[in-house]
């Protein structure tokens, strides 16, 4: 299928929308408060109310503002958009009544509320807007629009070159620039590569990649394929926890809608090109959001990691060269494509560009996902877009990265978010977890739940992260039980250190930060918890005298 032919399906599609929209949420969150009941309700309605010629009830992903959902848009009724909040299912006459004028008493939001102003949209651009399950709704906001163009139009170096141009960093949490892993995959040596989108996103409390698989599966796809032409790949495969079993139903009619207009495929826009993706679920192990560990576990083996080198952009897949980024990395690409390398570089800082994708929960008003250029400062995501802490609380600390991140204290709020100035602080980047907790929070308990999680989620290949995290737990659970010594303290520091550098992967070498970060910045809680020692202090290599022994 040429470019013609998709513009002519997308005036068509165009062409057959109604006056107004009833954009329905119908992402796993919305869905598990009746969404799809709301969403029947509605059309029901529509058409009892005698609306059908000027009304269209459309199914759309994820738009935010979770805390406040089932959320309902109204698009078309005035210039601005309208946004109904804590909708339930016996709330659809009101609704529908409403766009002919009638009272309606269900919760308005405001769309210039902090929440949505202060973002900057561009993975998310149309979330809450496109129809996840039709493929026209993506085409008709200019998809696959950039695939047309690099096979079209630019050479598969110039694709690297922009992507290296732009500065993106790969968003899975370590920030390895892209262009570079995409370069070194395509210099390598192969004549079979492949392309893996890292979907096992795993870490409590984040929900972004999720929501983007539900949202808006296709700008994924998109993103996997124009990879693929740029490094000499001919297949995909995109890694889905069992978890997300809605992400993966998208998924599934994305890759069929895509191939029935042979946009996946051979011979794609009649070209030489060729790309199929396949759809691998795991089973919810933490370790496989590693990249080796992934690797084995789409091969079919146990999901351990493998020491690097090689790394996979050289011995990947079965020893072929593999290019691995995850969802929010490849959803990036469309828009830097469409508008150049260097406009994406305008955005964010130096060394952190673009914008990131965070899912702000925890103690704090407004909840949801928000996505805000890199280099804000953290007191504004959490202070203006967040609200603050609740029932007039204060906010006490910010976890960012997962279990493999730390806990940044409310004292450093004007901290800059980016890679850089987080790690500064004993924290990540990571996917984008960011939980807030306020000054009813136990910092102890918070690191323990975060040690139990990397415990339980160790594979358990090697010595210092089975073992090492095991003993940290317990360390910790001696401690929040009150019967904890200076001794114990002591030794849990010397752990974080072993722990993390000498452990195989990830998982292990960052179990430590919420441990480590908590220790620094909130020791006098470990402190009160401990009992006296009763043989004194801990007598350590560091501190043993040098002195001669007197016989």
């Amino acid at each position: 299928m040429q470019l013609d032919d998709l513009k002519v399906l997308v005036a068509k599609h165009i062409g057959a929308r109604k006056k107004i929209v009833l954009r329905t949420c119908m992402s796993a969150g919305c869905m598990s408060s009746q969404a799809d009941v709301i969403k029947k309700n509605l059309e029901a309605e529509v058409k009892a109310q005698g609306l059908e010629a000027d009304v269209e009830v459309r199914r759309v992903g994820c738009m935010g503002f979770c805390g406040q959902g089932p959320l309902i848009g109204v698009d078309g009724l005035s210039a601005k958009e309208k946004l109904f909040e804590f909708v339930k299912p016996t709330d659809a006459p009101a609704i529908v009544g409403s766009l002919k004028g009638a009272a309606c008493d269900v919760q308005v939001g405001n769309p210039d509320h902090p929440f949505f102003a202060r973002q900057m949209r561009i993975v998310r651009a149309n979330g809450g807007i496109v129809d996840p399950e039709r493929i026209e709704d993506y085409l008709a906001v200019g998809g696959y629009q950039a695939l047309h163009q690099v096979l079209t139009e630019m050479k598969p170096s110039e694709v690297v070159d922009e992507i290296t141009r732009s500065g993106l960093r790969g968003r899975g949490g370590a920030g390895f620039p892209t262009g570079l892993k995409w370069g070194t995959v395509a210099k390598s040596a192969g004549a079979k590569k492949y392309v893996v989108c890292n979907g096992d996103e795993g870490d409590p409390g984040a929900f972004m990649d999720r929501s983007v698989l539900e949202s808006d599966p296709h700008i994924v796809l998109e993103g996997m394929a124009i990879a693929a032409y740029a490094v000499g790949a001919d297949q995909g495969f995109l890694y889905v926890r069992a978890e997300y079993p809605l992400a993966i139903s998208r998924l599934q009619t994305a890759i069929k809608q895509a191939k029935a207009l042979g946009l996946l495929g051979g011979g794609i826009f009649e070209s030489p090109f060729n790309f199929n993706i396949d759809i691998r679920i795991g089973a919810g192990a933490f370790v496989c959001g590693e990249e080796t560990a992934l690797m084995a576990s789409v091969e079919g083996k146990r999901g351990t990691p493998r020491p690097r080198p090689p790394f996979p952009a050289e011995s990947g897949l079965w020893g072929c060269p593999t290019l691995i980024n995850n969802v929010e990395t490849f959803a990036n690409i469309t828009a830097i494509i469409q508008r150049g390398g260097a406009w994406y570089a305008g955005i964010g800082t130096e060394k952190s560009k673009g914008t990131k994708v965070f899912a702000l929960t925890g103690k704090i008003k407004n909840n949801g996902l928000i996505e805000v250029p890199m280099g804000i400062p953290l007191r504004q995501i959490v202070e203006e877009m967040g609200g603050g802490a609740p029932d007039g609380g204060h906010i006490k600390s910010v976890q960012t990265g997962g279990p493999s991140g730390g806990c940044i204290p409310a004292a450093y709020l004007d901290t800059p978010v980016d890679y850089e100035s987080l790690t500064q602080l004993g924290s990540i980047m990571g996917s984008g977890g960011m939980v807030v907790m306020d000054d009813t929070t136990n910092m102890v308990e918070i690191a323990k739940f975060y040690m139990e999680f990397c415990m339980e989620e160790s594979c358990g290949k090697c010595i210092p992260c089975r073992a090492g995290t095991a003993q940290m737990f317990h360390l910790l659970e001696k401690i929040t039980q009150r019967r904890g010594t200076a001794r114990d303290l002591a030794k849990l520091e010397e752990l974080c250190d072993m722990v993390r550098h000498t452990s195989l992967c990830g998982l292990g070498q960052t179990a430590p930060n919420p441990v480590a970060s908590t220790l620094k910045f909130f020791r006098s809680e470990y402190e009160a918890l401990l009992q006296p020692d009763p043989f004194g202090p801990r007598t350590t290599a560091a501190t043993q005298s040098t002195a001669p022994v007197t016989l």
